[in-house]
């Protein structure tokens, strides 16, 4: 064992430090979006259960993938994910806007 790399005293400058374990640490709150995290949360989960694997991420930073989406969730027949599609919609209405309406600096 090399004794100067042993004998270093490494300074936390953190007290507290974050898991490295993604699942541990929570998703960003509806303050932290433009649009609400549950809601898209929701979506996600309603069109898993057809099959259609979505990317909230992608949600969030590319209206026409959004848009996309929201589109193909009023294909499925499924009255409550319509419903969540339609709620989630007003955050991505605006073609003029270059990331999702709502977004603030």
């Amino acid at each position: 064992m090399n004794n100067e790399v042993a004998s270093v005293n490494l300074r936390r400058s953190d007290p507290d430090p974050k898991s490295l374990d993604a699942s541990d640490e929570p998703g960003p709150t509806d303050s932290e979006c433009y649009c609400p995290a549950r809601l898209l949360s929701a979506f996600a989960l309603l069109m898993a259960g057809h099959g259609r694997c979505i990317n909230t991420t992608m949600m969030l930073g590319d209206r026409e993938y959004a848009m996309w989406q929201l589109a193909r969730a009023h294909t499925l027949g499924d009255p409550e994910l319509r419903e969540v599609a339609a709620r989630l919609f007003a955050y991505f209405d605006d073609p003029r806007a270059p990331a999702p309406a709502g977004l603030t600096s």
